[in-house]
């Protein structure tokens, strides 16, 4: 079943039968609006608040993954590849905690991960009728500075003189709803285990996406404050137990984006220009990266960590384009379209009477502009550097020095003195960095630009001044002396008056190039963004009379909520099972990569009953950033981790299908057997209650 194929009309009929109202166990709910009387009489469950409330406060926001709490000294579960860049800081060619799983014997080997925090969710208060006042009348970029000035002064009331939280206004609906969350943050994150890599990703990319799968891809790290493990009363219990086909399931995580409630108009921008052009250019970087790899062992070990991060998001964007080209699954979203037009014709007359303008008309409208500016603006803002540590380093450094010159409420949102602490905290942290590498980077972001807005382009002119993408990325990265803490610190402390006196290549660069990364910038959010997000705010209240509070919003990388079964799914004629176990790694096991076992997990092979259950599929709806999302039973027990989903499930970012949308779960059974008979982690399984 590892060649399911994405484009089947059988798995998008039911989808066409849906309103733009959940049905079955779709959506992913936030935590103030969770269908509670629906979902018990759906599963039989007996949930209620305090179970709600014990969830959200033993689910973590851990960078761009879920966690969970699950001990009471700030133990806390994720996924492996969670971990990864963690890993790959705290390693060195000699020791590869990859190769040989990290696996401390005391708390005090248990190593702080560079840059990491993480984040639990306290309070959600709704913010919505400041955030309409504020850009009530505006356009354009008065609009976004006005909405971007009063999230900044929410923040800043809800969160001053609380250096321990972070205060962020949400927008959910796009722009229906503004919600202000508020999260308890912790700076000192370290790791307290890891697996073998190859324990965790068994089948590498050839089984990414995919079920039946293999991996144990579980991690786990500690919360740490003032030296010390953070006190977490409340928190998972662990469950090592055998989990039983039809089990009801809830996964609790902060799944990244989806893109269900844009207009037809919208995915046909999204199908005909976004993800080409972001494929073509990945595509590229990929390769890049391969021949890199390829060069040398050191090079090798320097490469592996970004490389699986890149052709996870490729495969991703794979499975999205064949979603949006097949003509059943563009047909069923044409159809809900339809629905939510043909509910909202009186709403609509009212509002164009009363002088508001047709959203979907305005969105359609918008698209030249975004079909037209998409390319500088991707190529020139969102991927400046092409990931570059160094540049992003030098840009946030320059960009900050500039702001902050500004009253808070006049800047860049991402500068806003709310917001400063956590971008000091991730400049200024130790970690490693490959000057190798970053020139990759940097060579595919120039040559990439320089190819999609051609030679010509004034912008393309103003990055490259009359040097090569080779040349310019090599006098930049060689010459900078950024990767010195020390160096930014001292930048970062010295404002504008240091940034300006800094003879660094790279710092220098950054401010030459201030005009054209601005002016890209600010066309698109004039442009594209506020007539969008104008326009999204009037579909979201169309919505709301529609369907009432039976819709969900769109995933936006806050804490989110779903439901289902452990079950498996059946697709042209054949049939998936819910369950892998250990006996099923050793019969796919080749002995050659990517099906090759981890030394120490095949050195184990006896010591492991074969009949466990490994990883399981889930009718949960998940998607990207929802690794590590602890996956829990109606009592609230932690069962297992998602770190996964399957090919069918890929579309999810436009529409669920309960009939095939399924989450990959690693078991907490299986993570016990790791810890116990393979890694010999007693001390972690004490901890866990597990004898």
């Amino acid at each position: 079943m590892r060649h399911l194929a994405l484009a089947a009309s059988a798995a998008v009929l039911a989808l066409a039968a849906l309103p733009s109202s959940a049905q079955a166990g779709e959506g992913m709910w936030t935590f103030d609006n969770f269908p509670i009387a629906r979902v018990n009489a759906a599963l039989g469950t007996a949930i209620d608040q305090a179970w709600l409330d014990r969830v959200q406060r033993s689910s973590v926001k851990f960078g761009g993954c879920s966690a969970g709490v699950v001990s009471g000294e700030g133990l806390v579960l994720t996924n492996n590849h969670c971990v990864a860049s963690c890993v790959a800081q705290l390693s060195t060619p000699a020791i590869n905690y990859a190769e040989t799983g990290f696996t401390p014997a005391t708390r005090e080997d248990e190593l702080r991960c560079p840059g990491a925090s993480a984040e639990i969710l306290m309070d959600i208060t709704d913010v919505t009728e400041r955030m309409h006042a504020a850009g009530r009348g505006l356009t354009g970029q008065a609009f976004n500075r006005a909405r971007d000035a009063e999230a900044a002064a929410i923040e800043a009331e809800y969160c001053a003189d609380q250096p321990k939280r972070r205060c962020q206004v949400v927008s959910l609906y796009r722009g229906g709803q503004f919600k202000l969350y508020s999260y308890r943050r912790y700076t000192d994150v370290r790791l307290a285990f890891a697996p073998e890599d190859r324990a965790a990703t068994f089948g590498g990319d050839l089984d990414n996406f995919n079920f039946p799968r293999f991996a144990i891809d579980a991690a786990f790290i500690r919360l740490y404050e003032d030296g010390k493990p953070v006190e977490t009363p409340t928190h998972f219990t662990w469950n090592p137990n055998r989990p039983t086909a039809g089990e009801p399931v809830f996964v609790s995580g902060s799944p990244g984006s989806t893109q269900r409630l844009l207009t037809m108009d919208q995915l046909l921008t999204v199908r005909d220009v976004m993800l080409p052009l972001d494929q073509l250019i990945m595509s590229e970087l990929r390769g890049r990266m391969i021949r890199f790899g390829a060069e040398s062992d050191e090079n090798a070990f320097i490469v592996m960590d970004p490389l699986v991060g890149l052709e996870n998001s490729y495969k991703r964007g794979i499975g999205r384009m064949k979603a949006l080209i097949d003509a059943d699954f563009m047909a069923a979203k044409a159809e809900q379209e339809a629905d939510f037009r043909a509910r909202s014709t009186d709403w609509l007359a009212a509002h164009t009477a009363a002088g508001g303008a047709d959203p979907w008309a305005t969105l359609s409208a918008v698209q030249e502009d975004v079909r037209r500016l998409y390319p500088a603006y991707t190529l020139v803002v969102a991927r400046s550097g092409g990931g570059s540590t160094l540049y992003g380093w030098a840009e946030a450094l320059v960009r900050a020095a500039q702001e902050r010159e500004k009253p808070s409420a006049e800047r860049l949102p991402e500068y806003g003195d709310g917001r400063l602490a956590g971008l000091e905290s991730r400049l200024l942290a130790d970690r490693p960095v490959y000057a190798d590498l970053e020139q990759v980077r940097m060579e595919w972001w120039l040559s990439k630009t320089r190819e999609w807005l051609t030679v010509d382009d004034p912008r393309v002119r103003e990055l490259l001044g009359r040097e090569s993408p080779e040349g310019l990325s090599e006098r930049l990265i060689s010459g900078t002396t950024l990767a010195d803490p020390a160096v930014r610190k001292g930048l970062w402390e010295g404002g504008l008056p240091a940034i300006m006196a800094s003879d660094d290549p790279l710092i220098r660069y950054v401010l030459s190039i201030q005009g054209v990364t601005r002016a890209v910038r600010a066309e698109w959010e004039d442009s594209v963004e506020a007539p969008t997000a104008q326009a999204s705010e009037d579909l979201a209240a169309a919505r709301f009379a529609a369907y009432g509070d039976s819709v969900y919003p769109d995933a936006t990388g806050t804490l989110r909520l779903t439901w289902g079964r452990i079950e498996g799914w059946t697709y042209q004629g054949t049939t998936v099972e819910p369950f892998t176990t250990f006996g099923g790694l050793w019969d796919r096991a080749t002995g050659a990569p990517p099906f090759d076992v981890a030394p120490k997990l095949l050195a184990a092979r006896d010591r492991i009953d074969p009949t466990t259950v490994l990883d399981m599929s889930v009718s949960t709806d998940t998607i990207g950033g929802s690794s590590g999302s602890p996956a829990i039973n109606a009592r609230g027990e932690i069962i297992g981790a998602n770190f996964d989903s399957t090919v069918l499930t890929q579309r999810n970012a436009y529409g669920y299908d309960p009939k095939v949308n399924r989450s990959v779960i690693v078991t907490t059974g299986a993570i016990t057997v790791a810890l116990r008979d393979v890694y010999g982690m007693d001390g972690l399984l004490a901890e866990l209650g597990v004898e």
